[in-house]
């Protein structure tokens, strides 16, 4: 069966560092696994301003 440079480099990656998996989840929890508030959410979603259809174009109010 065919096995990609990629994925032999990752299985031989994992068996030469068997504590790199649990590594991996650490740093997930650190960095992304977070309980989410849905208020904070919500007041962040309606307060979002937006965005000009044409951004590179300065609207003056004045005129």
């Amino acid at each position: 069966m065919y096995e990609s440079d990629i994925t032999r480099f990752l299985r031989e990656l994992k068996e030469e560092r068997p504590h790199l998996e649990a590594e991996q989840q650490r740093g997930r929890a650190i960095w992304w696994d977070h309980p989410q508030d849905l208020e904070t959410q919500k007041r962040n979603r309606e307060s979002r301003l937006r965005q000009p259809s044409y951004v590179f174009y300065q609207i003056n109010p004045d005129r």
